[in-house]
């Protein structure tokens, strides 16, 4: 069995993010989703929009998704490869190269965003006063 990984806040859930985890579990047999908690998305200086329950709640809703775990730190990746006997690792190509340190242990992949869509400008969008 082929194990892929990928990490994210996935707020304001989209297409693109579909997307990514639909190309990603198509590399592999399981798709695991390293969730960024609250408590991380804090010391990384973003606030969501949905709670870690809320956000959990909506990534066990699609398919492609096997497993959600808690992602609590930047240091845990090498730890959940080792521990999950994960084959790849998948990120946004935003990230290229940020997650080198981990092929040693494992393929890791930078897939291509998908265009013109992010969860910034969705925020941004709808925290815009409307005219």
């Amino acid at each position: 069995m082929k194990k892929i990984i990928t990490y994210g806040t996935f707020d304001t859930l989209h297409y693109g993010h579909i997307l990514l985890l639909q190309r990603a579990r198509a590399l592999g047999d399981h798709l695991t989703v390293a969730l960024s908690s609250d408590a991380f998305n804090r010391i990384k200086g973003k606030a969501s929009h949905f709670d870690y329950t809320q956000r959990r709640a909506m990534l066990e809703a699609i398919r492609h998704v096997d497993v959600i775990i808690p992602e609590d730190n930047w240091e845990q990746k090498r730890k959940d490869v080792t521990a999950y006997g994960i084959h790849i690792v998948i990120m946004g190509d935003d990230w290229t190269g940020k997650f080198d340190f981990l092929s040693d242990l494992c393929e890791v992949i930078y897939l291509p965003r998908t265009p013109s869509i992010s969860s910034t400008a969705i925020k941004l969008i709808h925290s815009t006063p409307a005219q």
